[in-house]
């Protein structure tokens, strides 16, 4: 699994918050969750910065992404992006099969 956290900031308090409505509302959020690969695509808000929200989007592997970043919905979501004029800050992250955590994990 791979998984990519977005990190989008606005110039003003609340465009950030206001693009992942919109993405929420336009169904683009839905239309993503529903494509092949795709395991987790959901927006946060840290507690620390009320200017920033935190995307956090995770694919089977980098074949579903390749094929998600080469869909029309990515014209979408840039045309949102500039419409609230963000800024991201990414990370990605590859999970592991390490088990030797689990002692530490209540379920």
């Amino acid at each position: 699994m791979i998984t990519i956290n977005i990190y989008y900031t606005g110039e003003g308090k609340g465009d950030a918050k206001a693009f992942a409505d919109e993405m929420e509302r336009s169904g683009i959020a839905s239309r993503i969750r529903a494509e092949k690969g795709n395991l987790r695509y959901d927006y946060f808000s840290p507690f620390n910065d009320e200017g920033t929200v935190l995307l956090i989007d995770s694919w089977e592997n980098q074949e579903a992404i390749d094929h998600h970043h080469s869909s029309p919905m990515m014209e979408e979501i840039a045309a949102l992006r500039e419409k609230y004029n963000l800024h991201m800050k990414v990370e990605r992250y590859i999970s592991d099969e390490y088990k030797a955590d689990e002692k530490f994990i209540r379920k």
